[in-house]
């Protein structure tokens, strides 16, 4: 069975559209920009998508998702077979301070030695062409996605 996930993608209209995203953090996204972003997700197996959407943003920002409507974007499945669901919302979230949970790996590699990373070490407001081209490959589909809904409006 695939491995499933679940994200939140934020966007605001300020005027123009604009999504949020996480540089991932660790060694290996160092000093990367492109496909190096992520919307704030993770797995699950066993909770309702958006529930688990809102408790992988807390983790890996710090802070509670915004209390605000959430659609169902869709699911979204990687080349590595992994299904994604994303949840978008409209808030003007603020990036400036966010205290990712950490995970550790063996670093560098065959040292032996154990070190802990961010899940995210950054975060922005992107535009959407900007946003595809920052966000791993899987991911990209979800910002077309929002456009197609928001443009429902």
């Amino acid at each position: 069975m695939a491995e499933t996930s679940a994200g939140i993608l934020l966007y605001r209209r300020r005027p123009e559209l604009e999504v949020f995203l996480g540089h991932m953090g660790g060694p290996f996204w160092r000093g990367k920009d492109a496909a190096a972003w992520s919307l704030p997700k993770g797995t699950y197996t066993d909770e309702e998508p958006l529930a688990a959407a809102l408790r992988e943003f807390a983790e890996e920002v710090g802070r509670p998702a915004p209390e605000v409507e959430y659609v169902e974007l869709g699911a979204f499945r990687y080349s590595s077979g992994k299904v994604v669901t994303v949840f978008a919302g409209e808030s003007d979230f603020d990036p400036s301070d966010i205290r990712s949970n950490v995970f550790e790996i063996e670093w560098p590699p065959r040292s032996g030695r154990r070190q802990a990373f961010p899940e995210l070490d950054s975060a922005e407001w992107f535009a959407p062409d900007d946003a595809r081209e920052r966000l791993v490959k899987g991911q990209r589909p979800a910002v077309d996605a929002l456009m197609r809904l928001l443009a429902g409006d």
